[in-house]
């Protein structure tokens, strides 16, 4: 049964989900694991809309995270569906609702902090790549996947844009900085190529083998750069989009356009960011207040 899920779940590649089909299929092991121990059924077919809810209520006693249990009632609710439909039998799951999760306002990088971060001293190759990535990212709120995926045919130097596939492979296109554009032209006409070590990639970011570089190596340079400048906050790639999306916002962008450069499919999401910005103006008041 859990095998043809698999296969379902693969199938409809689903694309507006955010997150994987393995991490769907291990929920579903450990509610069937539950179901099978504590409520002694041994049929998915035969469970009951109260073994469901005696399941979270078991998470929930067990300190879950709210965005955990979120995620797991979505994947029992996408499996009872799924027996509904193939077996012609009620779908039990249809009124178990989702409790509400309070959204955490995204961490930020000052403009001076991220002045700080991408002024790299300039030495080699490696060095130019992630100069140029980082002025990516920066000038473009570029998700890390979507970095990293980059290939030479996706970007347009000479007119300032890249084009990019975010989640559910959708595509746009993202206008970049100049600065960026400068150092993307540095990094890709006068070094790259000494990066290759024999390898044929069109992916544009390179790693010490001349293969694409991985999204846990862009972590580790990030946060090995940022222990290099002394900068006390626990930096995270995400950090940078999340600074773009404010940094703009404060300067006059509309949500709208943040939302299309970001890749949001719902304008709610980008919201988040009018939260940071208010948060950040009282700051600046009550530093205001007090040296008044």
């Amino acid at each position: 049964m859990l095998s043809e899920y698999k296969i379902e779940l693969t199938a409809i590649k689903l694309k507006k989900i955010d997150t994987t089909v393995e991490s769907y299929i291990e929920d579903i092991y450990k509610y069937l694991e539950y179901i099978e121990e504590k409520k002694h059924i041994n049929s998915a077919l035969n469970i009951k809309e109260e073994d469901i809810i005696d399941y979270l209520t078991y998470l929930d006693k067990n300190n879950y995270e709210k965005t955990s249990i979120v995620r797991k009632i979505v994947s029992i609710k996408l499996f009872h569906k799924y027996l509904s439909e193939k077996y012609h039998i009620e779908d039990i799951s249809i009124k178990i609702d989702k409790p509400r999760v309070r959204r955490k306002l995204p961490n930020i990088l000052s403009i001076e902090e991220v002045d700080n971060l991408l002024d790299i001293e300039l030495n080699n190759a490696f060095d130019y790549r992630n100069k140029a990535m980082l002025e990516l990212m920066y000038s473009s709120g570029l998700r890390v996947s979507e970095l990293v995926d980059l290939k030479l045919k996706d970007i347009d130097l000479d007119n300032g844009y890249v084009k990019c596939f975010g989640k559910g492979n959708k595509e746009r296109i993202v206008p970049v900085g100049e600065l960026a554009v400068e150092y993307l032209k540095k990094y890709i006409y006068e070094y790259r190529d000494s990066m290759k070590k024999g390898y044929y990639t069109e992916n544009i970011f390179l790693n010490n083998h001349g293969k694409k570089i991985s999204r846990q190596g862009f972590f580790l340079i990030i946060k090995d750069i940022a222990k290099q400048k002394n900068i006390d906050k626990n930096i995270t790639p995400h950090m940078l989009r999340h600074s773009f999306a404010t940094h703009l916002l404060n300067n006059g962008a509309d949500l709208r356009t943040i939302q299309e450069m970001l890749g949001h499919s719902s304008i709610t999401t980008t919201q988040i960011y009018t939260n940071v910005s208010t948060d950040i103006l009282k700051e600046n008041y009550e530093l205001y207040k007090r040296r008044d």
